[in-house]
């Protein structure tokens, strides 16, 4: 297995799931995007809620993280771990724990919201079973609950915390884990916020966008850890709306077929691409990052 400073990669690509019409994963189109990302140097993490996958059956998260460990992709792996059934999800660990990736996203149980002891004891066991190191996600829009300080005070010693996405769109809750725990990087989970949370100790973005724009993504996240976060107003801004007019991820994998970057915009239920009314926008996007990007290497 290839090793990676996972440091090296300050933006790490929240990767769809491509599936054909009938709802099938589309292998074809899943190489064709891991590969992308690769070329633009995009750290890659699997089946998360934007691979939509809390949709999919636990075998099929299996053979899309082995189809995507046999191509043997340049970059690090992340997989991500979520629901609520920690015996299932410690099991879920254990069978990756074999497989050549470097780290795992460790969202809070969803639903159930736990307190300051139970997120406690849910992280510290999935992180006594993993082999990488870990990532844990607080995402109180998707979970129901935030992460408390007092939790990640909890866990700051732990060997195998590695990294925090940050998704609460609180700065307050953002400065707060800083402070409780200092070696723990701390990434954006939310694309427009990375030029702000830069300059508050954030050092890299867990990106949607990405998946539509892996070279622009990459190169907008080096300019707003490089202090260059002004000069990314308007276009990004603008541009990063359109992607979750509704739910993650149903904007930019329509983007993302009217590209021709994968087959079909299909999602799994409950999810499906007819909740998008109108594709001007986002297509309206896709040609504004464009000239961004070309602006920008004439810049170069």
């Amino acid at each position: 297995m290839t090793t990676f400073q996972l440091d090296d990669f300050p933006l790490w690509t929240a990767l769809v799931t491509p599936f054909n019409d009938a709802g099938e994963i589309d292998y074809d189109s899943l190489a064709k995007i891991v590969e992308d990302q690769v070329q633009a140097g995009n750290g890659i993490l699997i089946c998360g809620s934007t691979g939509e996958g809390l949709a999919i059956e636990q075998h099929e998260q299996y053979q899309i993280v082995k189809f995507i460990c046999d191509l043997q992709p340049q970059v690090p792996l992340m997989v991500a771990v979520g629901g609520a059934n920690l015996a299932a999800q410690s099991a879920w660990i254990e069978q990756c724990n074999s497989l050549p990736i470097h780290s795992y996203l460790l969202t809070a149980p969803l639903y159930t919201k736990p307190g300051i002891i139970g997120q406690t004891n849910w992280f510290k066991a999935l992180m006594d079973i993993a082999t990488k190191p870990c990532m844990i996600y607080n995402v109180p829009s998707r979970t129901g609950v935030s992460i408390p300080v007092e939790t990640v005070q909890n866990l700051a010693e732990h060997p195998n915390l590695w990294a925090m996405k940050e998704a609460s769109g609180d700065i307050n809750e953002f400065l707060g884990f800083v402070e409780a725990a200092p070696n723990m990087k701390m990434y954006s989970g939310e694309d427009a916020l990375i030029p702000y949370l830069a300059s508050a100790g954030a050092v890299g973005l867990v990106s949607v966008c990405a998946n539509a724009w892996p070279e622009a993504t990459h190169l907008y996240v080096r300019q707003a850890l490089t202090g260059q976060g002004a000069s990314l107003f308007p276009v990004w801004y603008n541009a990063i709306s359109p992607l979750f007019e509704v739910a993650n991820p149903i904007p930019v994998k329509v983007l993302m077929h009217k590209q021709g970057v994968i087959s079909s915009p299909v999602l799994r239920a409950p999810l499906t691409h007819l909740e998008l009314a109108s594709d001007s926008k986002v297509l309206a996007a896709d040609t504004a990052i464009t000239e961004w990007l070309c602006n920008s290497r004439n810049n170069l």
